[in-house]
């Protein structure tokens, strides 16, 4: 069994700025602010958070489980 990871790089589709952020473990970050060009990022459709839609690592209970528990949304 691997580790989780709790750093994941967020791309701005926007923009394309990238930023380390750390994971939160026990829920899905549905918003994120781009720190270069201020637009607002969201999930895409079927995602359960932005860092399953623009992170390099998909969110903690997506990379235990396949699915994610705080929203049911599946991997």
């Amino acid at each position: 069994m691997t580790a989780v990871q709790l750093q994941s790089l967020l791309t701005c589709p926007h923009c394309g700025h990238q930023s380390l952020e750390t994971m939160p473990t026990e829920a899905c970050l549905f918003f994120h602010t781009c720190a270069a060009c201020g637009e607002t990022l969201s999930p895409k459709a079927g995602d359960c958070c932005v860092f399953c839609s623009y992170g390099s690592v998909p969110c903690p209970p997506i990379q235990q489980q396949g699915s994610c528990g705080s929203c049911g949304a599946p991997g």
